[in-house]
């Protein structure tokens, strides 16, 4: 007797087939899709990412950093508008040392030209291997310098590089032509120091003053420019034939300071050694606002990452900064 199927399972058997085939079938065609007609192909492609923290590192890039005179007798000073990055470092008696960083262009001339400190050595490891043009150093410091990772670059090593200015006064009168200089190389100022967009919150404010025992440093907003305007004891920092010095962002990094090596200037006073390396509180302008939180750099081949006091990454804006290495 001929066996006869049941239509109801086997009706059934083939609807489920049919289904099981068009989901797969829809899957395939339809990965990457957002389902309104714009998928991975249609949308336009997102901006590159900016390194992060455990980001293979970029490619070294040029670094020049040169040592600035900042005394009133050698101001104004040449070529701060054409730094990258510019550093404030307490030196003798509660004064301060300029440290400009060249990676995107060498201005002509930059100067006056003056000694390096042994603060520099950590400070300077995180862009790897730059020039550090300075006039000397204490001979306490030169064992240090020599350890370091930067290529050393003073008047008798680049003798063609290096001029004085007659109408100034010894020994504010030496200048230096980067482009003369050997050529450092390292992590440019954005990996060093991050860049990216403001956090949400922050704090409008006109100005904001950074003191040292013997110098008060005033950044005040411009509307105008879009950026911070630099001034020194109560004087607008002028850069020669470019104005007053400015800056898109602002950092105040409050830092540890001990007695160096021994070293002490004319008067008796002790050379102070900045701790750069460690993490401390930190004050960031940018934009007009003012955001308060921490920095951190865990070693001396480590870039400084900055944070909000709830946590969030506090990035940097887009071009010139000044870190002020301010005395806890």
């Amino acid at each position: 007797m001929p066996v006869r199927w049941r239509r109801g399972p086997l009706v059934a058997l083939a609807v489920l087939l049919c289904a099981v085939v068009g989901v797969v079938t829809w899957l395939l065609v339809s990965d990457g899709d957002s389902g309104d007609g714009t998928g991975d192909q249609a949308r336009p492609p997102a901006t590159a990412p900016r390194p992060g923290p455990g980001a293979p590192p970029q490619a070294p890039v040029p670094v020049t950093v040169v040592k600035i005179d900042n005394v009133a007798a050698a101001r104004p000073q040449t070529g701060l508008d054409g730094a990258d990055v510019v550093y404030v470092e307490p030196v003798e008696g509660g004064f301060t040392r300029l440290a400009a960083v060249y990676s995107s262009g060498l201005p002509d001339v930059v100067g006056p030209v003056r000694s390096a400190r042994e603060s520099d050595v950590d400070l300077l490891a995180q862009y790897g291997r730059p020039s550090l043009v300075f006039s000397g150093a204490a001979p306490e410091i030169e064992p240090v310098l020599a350890g370091s990772s930067a290529v050393l670059v003073r008047q008798r090593d680049a003798p063609e590089a290096f001029f004085r200015d007659p109408a100034r006064p010894a020994p504010h009168n030496l200048y230096v032509r980067p482009a003369l200089v050997p050529q450092g190389s390292g992590p440019g100022p954005g990996q060093v120091l991050p860049r990216g967009d403001a956090p949400r919150d922050g704090t409008p404010v006109a100005d904001h003053v950074a003191s040292f025992a013997n110098s008060e440093y005033r950044f005040t907003w411009s509307q105008e420019s879009g950026r911070w305007l630099v001034a020194l004891d109560g004087s607008p920092l002028v850069s020669a034939g470019a104005g007053q010095a400015s800056a898109e962002t602002v950092v105040v990094q409050r830092v540890e300071v001990v007695e160096g090596a021994q070293v002490r200037d004319a008067s008796g006073s002790p050379s102070p050694v900045v701790h750069s390396v460690g993490t401390g509180d930190a004050t960031v302008l940018r934009e007009g606002k003012r955001y308060d939180g921490t920095w951190s750099r865990p070693s001396a081949g480590d870039g400084t990452r900055f944070t909000t006091a709830s946590g969030e990454p506090l990035p940097l804006a887009d071009g010139p900064v000044w870190v002020v290495l301010l005395p806890r």
